[in-house]
């Protein structure tokens, strides 16, 4: 369906968003808006607003955001285009008709799904049957209770390599093989894909069987037969695009504001059985970028919980490799590890749930164990180890594609490095040859080039953005270290900004062939205009420490920065919508959200910076 950007804002316009949360969430007028507690976490005092004229709705508490689409498929569960539908259908509206190709893919698609809602039953009355018992019997030992055998529906796959067929015998064979329920191989009989194994549904969100997965019960009688085996990619399933149990654990997720990520499916049902709902695994491959970000649409910072031995640690690192390049303001990826040697399960069986609830409560950031496995991954015992191991976390950072969180992480990773490599030495007494009193000779203040100096002066008098930007650009001529701190994020900004770029470009080079001793500001022989707003900054106060001015000015440079940051990745979020609608729209929504929230501490910045001035002077 060609859903254009014109056609759904036309959809928004038409759509009431109060009367669609009013639905499921009471709501009480407040002024131009309403309000209500909000729907996505627990709340006693109403912080969760609702805006029609905006056409948005946010929680100053969990920070939920969104439109009426974000509405149905974050709170209401539906997939993007459900939501379109249901609010088109209300507002009079045509949804633009899908090609005939397309069309027919979903007429088969809806076919598949009966062939698997059937196997599904199937495979469920197997388990209650007769030839059930030793599966029943493997589910007992594990500890799982029977609302959990209904809830996840287990079930049993016989021995017989042609009993599905016989039990499916209305669908077609092609149906059955494509829907990955059974094998075909050249020259011979079509088969059954699972035998003798218990069976596990697998759903897509919206709770339909779309494949399954299925656990040996004998392997010591079959020793090369896979312990776990997975349907193969359908029409209806793609295991990098899928999560287990998701459907199940993003309503949860919304409630408990964390959703956790396991190994396997057993790991995932194991969590439930012990209370613990938010818990998803993926289909035997590494975490894909699909699933990160099927992930970020639940919560900001889900936990990876993967098994305490190597391989699990191992799983980890290719999940964190994954999510670096994908890392954006307020998302990242947090981990738990567990004790050596044991999943989920073991440890809950071992300690009970209060185990596993203290370390999800605790778990390590993303850096912190990108750090710690790089540190760990071998010797560090010559130069050459150590630069090697530089080289890995460099490596590492190189990938991240937000200039500003790469230019965070360097920092970071590099001033971990050094203490590490270069640990502080004992100071030594120094005894100087003559005697001097201090303050017989003073180094003068660095003097910029002329050409490079009447440039600055153009940009305080009238030449940059706006005023903000003007007081920034004094600061770091008063401060000019505070340039090589954050000469990363100044190069990014001056490579989106046009107007003020070449004025920062100048300042940046410049400092460079300049000797800073102690600090000292900048000198130009004929000075700078002062900002017009110069009381409202404390940075630019001469009474202020020097260190509280140094900290003002850094929360300053790095409003500035973001600005530009967040404007060039709504445009591309905007420009990527033909090939990915739904993923664009839910960025351009939180990149907007972000652009509102950044705006608004822009002016508490300048209004706290003015009282603060007001406060000094009274």
């Amino acid at each position: 369906m060609a859903l254009s950007p014109q056609w759904l804002d036309e959809l928004r316009m038409r759509t009431t968003l109060s009367a669609v949360i009013g639905r499921t969430t009471r709501l009480t007028k407040a002024g131009r808006e309403f309000k209500a507690c909000c729907p996505f976490h627990n709340e006693k005092t109403p912080s969760f607003y609702v805006n029609d004229e905006k056409g948005f709705y946010h929680c100053f508490g969990c920070e939920a955001h969104g439109d009426a689409i974000r509405w149905l498929t974050d709170q209401r569960g539906m997939p993007f285009m459900d939501a379109v539908k249901e609010l088109a259908a209300e507002a009079g509206m045509e949804v633009p008709a899908a090609d005939p190709r397309s069309a027919e893919r979903a007429e088969k698609r809806a076919s598949l799904h009966d062939v698997t809602a059937a196997a599904q039953e199937w495979f469920a009355a197997n388990l209650r049957g007769a030839e059930g018992a030793a599966a029943r019997a493997y589910l007992g030992r594990r500890g799982f209770n029977e609302a959990i055998v209904r809830e996840f529906g287990f079930g049993f796959a016989p021995e017989d390599r042609q009993s599905l067929k016989r039990a499916l015998g209305r669908y077609e064979e092609p149906m059955l093989i494509e829907a990955g329920m059974r094998i075909t191989v050249e020259d011979k009989e079509p088969y059954d894909r699972f035998r003798n194994r218990l069976m596990l549904p697998i759903h897509d969100t919206r709770g339909r069987v779309i494949a399954f997965g299925g656990r040996i019960l004998d392997a010591e009688a079959n020793p090369k037969a896979p312990k776990y085996l997975n349907s193969p990619d359908t029409p209806l399933f793609d295991k990098g695009r899928t999560l287990y149990n998701l459907h199940r654990a993003a309503p949860a997720a919304r409630q408990s504001g964390r959703i956790i990520v396991v190994e396997g499916y057993m790991d995932a049902i194991a969590l439930a059985n012990a209370g613990i709902a938010e818990a998803v695994a993926p289909l035997g491959t590494a975490l894909t970028e699909n699933q990160i970000e099927l992930l970020w649409r639940q919560v900001e910072r889900p936990i990876l919980c993967f098994d305490g031995d190597n391989a699990g640690q191992r799983a980890a690192m290719r999940a964190i490799a994954r999510a670096l390049p994908m890392l954006r303001p307020a998302h990242s990826l947090s981990i738990v590890r567990l004790p050596a040697g044991m999943d989920p399960d073991d440890l809950i069986r071992e300690q009970g749930v209060g185990a596993i609830e203290r370390l999800l409560a605790e778990p390590s950031s993303l850096l912190d164990t990108l750090w710690d496995f790089e540190k760990a991954a071998g010797p560090l015992d010559s130069p050459e180890d150590k630069a090697g191991l530089k080289a890995r976390l460099l490596a590492h950072v190189e990938t991240i594609q937000d200039p500003d969180i790469r230019s965070l992480y360097k920092r970071e990773l590099l001033e971990r490095f050094s203490s590490f490599a270069f640990p502080p030495r004992p100071q030594r007494e120094f005894k100087p040859r003559t005697p001097w009193k201090k303050g017989d000779w003073r180094q003068p203040n660095p003097t910029l080039a002329p050409e490079v100096a009447d440039r600055l002066r153009r940009t305080m008098a009238g030449g940059a953005r706006d005023a903000f930007t003007r007081a920034v650009i004094a600061g770091l001529v008063r401060f000019p270290d505070q340039i090589v701190r954050h000469e990363q994020a100044l190069s990014d900004y001056a490579r989106r900004d046009q107007n003020v770029g070449p004025t920062i470009d100048l300042l940046l080079e410049a400092v460079e062939a300049l000797d800073l001793p102690d600090q000292s500001p900048i000198s130009l022989v004929q000075g700078l205009p002062a900002p017009p707003e110069k009381a409202h900054f404390a940075f630019l106060d001469e009474g202020i420490d020097p260190g509280d001015a140094r900290e003002d000015l850094a929360e300053a440079v790095s409003l500035l920065v973001e600005r530009p940051a967040l404007e060039s990745a709504l445009a591309e979020a905007t420009a990527r919508f033909e090939r990915d609608p739904e993923g664009s729209i839910a960025e351009q929504a939180r990149l907007r959200e972000r652009l509102l929230a950044l705006n608004e501490r822009l002016k508490l910045f300048g209004r706290r910076k003015a009282a603060a001035t007001d406060e000094t002077d009274s």
